[in-house]
């Protein structure tokens, strides 16, 4: 197998985990009983990501028994759904009580931010993702800007702002083009590229009238440069290099319009060398990691740096404290490692793991409801996915439902269409003819995703 030049060789993995510790004492996980027992596993969200992880799941020979709550129709193909609120964490841990949960992998970032790695911890239950704390790296813009300050991990200049009327001076200050970000989350809208002051005072009106939940805001300076997608694991002592990609954030081709959690998606990034991964993860990734570990909360679980390319050097945009979403649906079907394997020593000890890739690109498609990332209707119908495509092309359930036994529309991001290529023009062209082969008349898709990689 040869790796994709942008991703980290299994050697490479190899010689980078010598230098990857934190610190020189070793890390001894905690249930050493269960390292090669199979396991019971809860899956928890609803979404393509959590689809795309399932599969991945559902491979591995350490699995006993998976269970997925709430799901989706597609997750329901592979594990048993439990009907069950993930936002009341005693109703989460009582059901792995019952069910003689061994593990929790937790795959959005609300129930991270609101300490539910915490509660199972407490609870005896191991789980992956950071705690309550770690987690503010996605929670709160503001920590984690102030993480970059004192630690001088490269990125944007910026300021807090508390009050609408110090935001306004600020903007008036500085001058457009410049990006304002909601402090809390807000599912990947919260974000202004302002090229304008009067795009850019709205966006200010809009975080303090209370649009995305918090009353704080970001305001950074506006950066150029390429983006792209950079996932680590972290066992709190030791980092392992995953894969890079590329998002597509804007709802339209030639990424116009507005922001959304991601109309598409492809990996490798061919942008992101090795050689820019590495300063990558010195100069961002790990001290980032060893602020956390000053701070007495070691960050466990996949790391995701929002990466740009600027002429200074590779800056960090943005973490997530989670796998991404699309970005998921592009790396899972490249991963030949135990998924199940590698989470697992995420919670408990990464030490001496590596991680094999397919050397083939990936690129996936969102299908969204008409409307989004605005008001969407749901209940339309979908057609076409009992079908047989060509091989290498998976379909990632996101805001789907049953009505009956048909298949209908639950939300604005819908279905993820991912498939495999020798390049990344090849993977476009076959995701793109199994999107046709789809019947969904309410619902609409870009139809230019990977165009930076192709232009290349």
């Amino acid at each position: 197998m040869v790796p994709a030049a942008s991703d980290f060789p299994p050697s490479g993995c190899d010689n980078w985990q010598k230098k990857n510790s934190l610190n020189s004492a070793p890390f001894m996980p905690d249930t050493r009983r269960m390292q090669n027992q199979k396991l019971n596993v809860l899956l928890l969200g609803s979404g393509g990501r959590e689809h795309a992880l399932a599969s991945g799941l559902v491979s591995s020979p350490r699995l006993k028994k998976l269970y997925a709550a709430p799901g989706n129709p597609g997750i329901g193909e592979l594990a048993e759904l439990a009907s069950m609120k993930i936002t009341d964490h005693a109703a989460v841990v009582a059901f792995c009580k019952a069910h003689a949960i061994d593990f929790v992998v937790v795959g959005p970032e609300a129930p991270l931010v609101a300490g539910l790695v915490d509660d199972l911890s407490s609870a005896g239950i191991a789980a992956f993702g950071p705690s309550k704390f770690a987690a503010q790296l996605e929670g709160s813009k503001g920590f984690t800007k102030d993480i970059c300050a004192k630690y001088n991990i490269p990125t944007a200049a910026y300021v807090r702002c508390h009050d609408q009327n110090s935001a306004l001076a600020y903007l008036r200050k500085m001058g457009a083009p410049i990006v304002i970000k909601a402090d809390g989350l807000a599912a990947g809208k919260g974000v202004t590229v302002a090229m304008a002051m009067g795009e850019a005072e709205a966006a200010v009106k809009a975080i303090f009238a209370g649009r995305f939940g918090g009353a704080e805001c970001v305001i950074e300076e506006f950066l150029e440069g390429e983006e792209a997608s950079f996932f680590v694991l972290c066992d709190g002592e030791n980092l392992l290099p995953l894969a890079t990609a590329q998002d597509h954030k804007r709802v339209g081709e030639g990424d116009t319009g507005p922001n959304t959690g991601g109309m598409g998606a492809y990996s490798p990034a061919a942008c992101m060398t090795v050689a820019l991964c590495a300063e990558v993860l010195e100069t961002i990734i790990k001290p980032t990691v060893k602020a956390l570990a000053d701070m007495g909360h070691p960050y466990k679980g996949v790391l995701y740096a929002g990466i740009i390319l600027t002429r200074e050097g590779p800056k960090l945009i943005e973490y997530n404290a989670r796998f991404g979403d699309p970005e998921t649906q592009v790396l899972m079907p490249r991963l030949h490692s135990d998924l199940l394997e590698l989470l697992w020593a995420s919670a408990h000890s990464l030490k001496g793991k590596t991680v094999e890739w397919d050397s083939r690109a990936a690129l996936t498609v969102v299908l969204a409801a008409k409307g989004y990332p605005g008001e969407v209707q749901k209940g339309s119908h979908i057609n076409g996915l009992n079908q047989e495509f060509e091989k290498g092309v998976e379909v990632f359930h996101a805001g789907t439902a049953l009505d009956g036994e048909a298949l209908v529309a639950n939300g604005g991001r819908v279905l993820n269409v991912t498939a495999l290529g020798a390049s990344i023009a090849e993977a476009q062209v076959r995701a793109y003819k199994a999107v046709d082969q789809i019947d969904w008349q309410g619902g609409f898709c870009r139809r230019d995703i990977g165009w930076r990689a192709i232009a290349k």
